[in-house]
């Protein structure tokens, strides 16, 4: 399965205006909240964007109609926290 990882680089295609699709292609960097339990996506911009790059872009959940991945950051391993074996 698949998750969005911070780091990764997406190719995200969404509902726009009326009858237009909105292209966005950059780096996941976390979610959003917007409104009542409605959230969304953030995106740092890149160069295909122009003047608007490293900019961050939300792009609301119920909008996007695909995800293409880029370039996938693997996730990091947290490191297990050994119990102290050891009384004092």
């Amino acid at each position: 399965m698949e998750k969005l990882m911070e780091g990764s680089k997406y190719l995200i295609r969404s509902i726009g205006g009326k009858d237009e699709m909105l292209v966005t292609q950059g780096e996941f960097v976390g979610y959003a909240s917007i409104g009542k339990g409605d959230g969304g996506i953030c995106i740092k911009l890149d160069k295909s964007h122009g003047d608007m790059i490293n900019k961050i872009r939300i792009i609301p959940l119920m909008m996007i109609l695909s995800i293409d991945i880029i370039k996938s950051k693997k996730e990091e391993k947290k490191k297990k926290e050994v119990d102290n074996q050891y009384y004092r």
